[in-house]
């Protein structure tokens, strides 16, 4: 049973994942079961080259980019499950959570983060009765999102990165990743407000 799981492996996917796994000396993160669906084949970054992304090299490839979030979250947070290979099929609601049925596997989560992107191909299902029209979208591209409040779509179900009804651009989908995660944290911390920051001072 995973505390979260976070299905995609794109920016908004590895970005909450990123910020989950460095809270994890906090003590209400301790004993977190955390693992992320780290499909990627799909992702709309196979494609791009960035030269307008804050903090990012310019002119790096966003397929790089992939391979390098994968090995960055491997090298620092190797407690977080990175599951490769598998694609989410199905989702459904039990008493304690989520099953998440894969091509390959069955996961059990108290919490899932859906990442995936926003076209129209989405076809998850048990997720199928959020889904509207994209609403910063051209009509003409028929993206679309998951219905959602926040980012929280219901209880124990969150999204991130265009499929949250956000725009196409790689410091919106990181930070929405992130947002959620905090999110997460404060839930684990009894609603009492908390992040994840490093830092070089010596505390």
């Amino acid at each position: 049973m995973f505390d979260v799981l976070i299905i995609g492996g794109g920016v908004s996917g590895f970005s909450c994942a990123l910020v989950l796994g460095s809270a994890h000396k906090k003590a209400f993160v301790q004993d977190k079961k955390i693992g992320i669906i780290a499909h990627q084949k799909a992702s709309s970054l196979q494609d791009a080259i960035f030269y307008n992304a804050y903090g990012i090299e310019s002119g790096k490839l966003g397929s790089d980019l992939l391979v390098e979030s994968v090995e960055q979250l491997q090298k620092n947070y190797p407690h977080i499950n990175q599951i490769e290979g598998e694609k989410v099929i199905k989702v459904i609601s039990v008493n304690d959570g989520f099953e998440i049925v894969t091509n390959k596997n069955t996961y059990s989560s108290k919490i899932i983060v859906i990442g995936v992107g926003s076209s129209n191909l989405f076809t998850i299902e048990g997720l199928m009765d959020y889904v509207e029209p994209h609403q910063k979208s051209l009509p003409e591209k028929q993206r679309i999102q998951l219905k959602n409040i926040d980012q929280k779509v219901a209880e124990g179900i969150y999204v991130t990165g265009t499929l949250a009804g956000h725009r196409s651009q790689l410091a919106i989908a990181a930070g929405s990743g992130a947002a959620v995660a905090t999110d997460i944290l404060v839930l684990w911390n009894n609603g009492i407000e908390t992040h994840a920051h490093d830092s070089i001072r010596v505390k």
